[in-house]
């Protein structure tokens, strides 16, 4: 008797440790928890695939268009100095960067006033700009916009969720309302995620855009003064 009390008290206490012991946690899957935004999160992943497609581009053409051959206005003022005009505007095409085309704008516009020629290397340069700032916009529209798609999630979670609350009466169960809370929450956080990303790449962009602008400007200042020194 002794004996089976023994083994009923072990059995006992086998099973409460066993309902004592720390179930195993269950990890945060980011996928599973993406899906749960719903529809929501397909414009945002379209925009974050076009911020990071336009920022990519754009970084390339403007390190392209940064790159400058430190002997390339040295070669220009030779070659104008000694009348070799077919010879710059072989340079300028053979270089075919902003300041390159530039720079050959101006070159065509030789024997007319200076005024004119100043004039011609501007409209080349404004539209020079324009093609480096191509894209910007785009990208300004995304790093004000997604947030806002974000926040438009999270009303409509919320609004799922109180309409659930509703209908429930007094038998209001926590896991009825999770999906309109997991659609408010990660669409917020997912909005916000790709504005904030789309904002510092913006900046970035605008910040290079403006240093190859002031380059520009630096080099055309200094083809002009070629123009104006005499002729030795």
């Amino acid at each position: 008797m002794n004996l089976l009390l023994f083994a009923q008290a072990a059995l006992s206490e086998t099973a409460t440790l066993a309902d004592a012991a720390p179930q195993p946690v269950k990890e945060l899957n980011y996928l599973e928890l993406a899906m749960k935004g719903g529809w929501i999160m397909v414009p945002l992943l379209l925009l974050s695939m076009a911020a990071v497609y336009i920022f990519v581009e754009r970084f390339m053409a403007l390190r392209k268009a940064a790159n400058e051959d430190a002997n390339f206005m040295n070669r220009i003022k030779d070659y104008i100095h000694d009348g070799k005009i077919e010879s710059a505007v072989n340079l300028c095409q053979s270089a075919n960067t902003p300041l390159a085309r530039m720079i050959e704008k101006g070159i065509s516009r030789l024997g007319r006033p200076l005024n004119d020629v100043n004039t011609a290397i501007e409209n080349a340069g404004n539209l020079e700009i324009t093609q480096l700032e191509k894209g910007l916009p785009v990208l300004a529209s995304v790093a004000g916009g997604a947030p806002m798609i974000g926040f438009l999630g999270t009303v409509i979670g919320m609004i799922q969720s109180f309409f659930q609350m509703s209908n429930a009466g007094n038998n209001i169960e926590v896991s009825s309302l999770a999906g309109g809370i997991y659609t408010a929450l990660v669409t917020t956080v997912a909005g916000l995620m790709v504005g904030i990303v789309a904002y510092f790449a913006y900046n970035l962009l605008v910040t290079k855009v403006e240093k190859v602008v002031f380059n520009l400007e630096a080099r055309t200042m200094e083809f002009m003064d070629i123009l104006n020194e005499p002729v030795k």
